[in-house]
């Protein structure tokens, strides 16, 4: 699939640097290095659209932070990331929503900059933000679920500049996890396959997804998890693309596959509902033209996937 990186979060220009991640305390003394800032998941960007703010590691928004993971270099330039999350906003939040369409402003902040929701935003990052929100995002959530040692129960401590960490009863090294999930564009003809989860906004449909398990290929957890929540039997499978999905920490394996049965058997505990939508209903919906369905998010793999087979551009 030729622009199958295109999709939001599918860039790959960081230079990860991992030979430097040791020496990585040295590399922010230095002039040109710069700071993205997360608050409890929301990347600091500007007000007047989604770019990425980045500060220079002696800004006052970092003073008293010591959660800091060193990402890479960006056009040669060392670029951290700040986890503020201890900072408390004057007032409450509400943030049990699917979505939190709440903004933070941070006395501190550089003007005309707010904490602001990912999903609410991503579709609007340059291809280079989107690559540090990602795993700015991913590693902080990492760390923030893992402090104990899986294997002795022991506290652990940071290390290798944000990208480990270490036992101290029993010397194991931890690493981040990223968790592979299959997101299917199933056809029939002229139809795809589509469900919605009783947790989303009303009236949103998307593509099926599930986690792979152990010992699985992508293949056949593609036909495992299409078969499981709707009772529709799939042949071929092929590969589009893949997305990093940072909520928390999950890699979006983006395919498609051939039904080979029509009839929904659906599983209530997994969705709300499921149902073949035509081509032509599809692009209404797209289009804003549907009363009884919204699109999935804008930026999501589902709505690349879903808007590639309507442009027959799925090889």
């Amino acid at each position: 699939m030729q622009n199958a990186e295109t999709v939001t979060f599918g860039a790959a220009t960081l230079n990860r640097a991992a030979d430097l991640r040791k020496s990585a305390d040295s590399l922010a003394d230095k002039a040109d290095a710069r700071a993205i800032v997360l608050w409890r998941g929301k990347p600091l960007v500007a007000m007047d659209g989604a770019k990425l703010v980045r500060v220079p590691l002696d800004h006052p928004i970092l003073s008293g932070h010591i959660s800091r993971i060193f990402l890479g270099l960006s056009a040669e330039s060392p670029v951290f990331a700040y986890d503020i999350s201890s900072w408390e906003p004057d007032a409450n939040q509400d943030t049990a929503s699917f979505l939190d369409q709440t903004v933070q402003h941070h006395p501190k902040a550089p003007r005309g900059s707010h904490f602001q929701e990912i999903r609410a935003i991503m579709a609007l990052f340059t291809r280079d933000d989107a690559e540090l929100v990602a795993a700015a995002k991913g590693i902080f959530g990492w760390h923030l679920s893992h402090p104990f040692c899986a294997k002795c129960g022991a506290a652990t401590e940071v290390a290798d500049a944000g990208w480990q960490r270490n036992c101290m009863a029993c010397s194991t090294p931890h690493f981040p996890r990223t968790d592979p999930v299959v997101i299917m564009l199933i056809t029939h003809g002229n139809k795809v396959l589509l469900g919605r989860s009783p947790a989303w906004p009303e009236k949103m449909y998307s593509l099926l997804a599930g986690f792979m398990e152990p010992g699985e290929t992508v293949e056949a957890a593609v036909r495992r998890e299409v078969f499981e929540e709707s009772g529709i039997t799939v042949g071929k499978v092929g590969y589009m693309t893949s997305q990093p999905w940072p909520f928390p920490s999950s890699l979006m394996i983006g395919c498609w596959g051939n039904a080979t049965t029509v009839k929904i058997d659906m599983d209530e505990n997994e969705l709300e509902d499921a149902l073949w939508v035509s081509k032509e209903d599809i692009i209404d919906v797209l289009c804003g033209n549907s009363d009884d369905m919204l699109p999935s998010r804008n930026g999501s793999i589902a709505q690349f996937l879903i808007e590639n087979w309507i442009k027959d551009s799925i090889a």
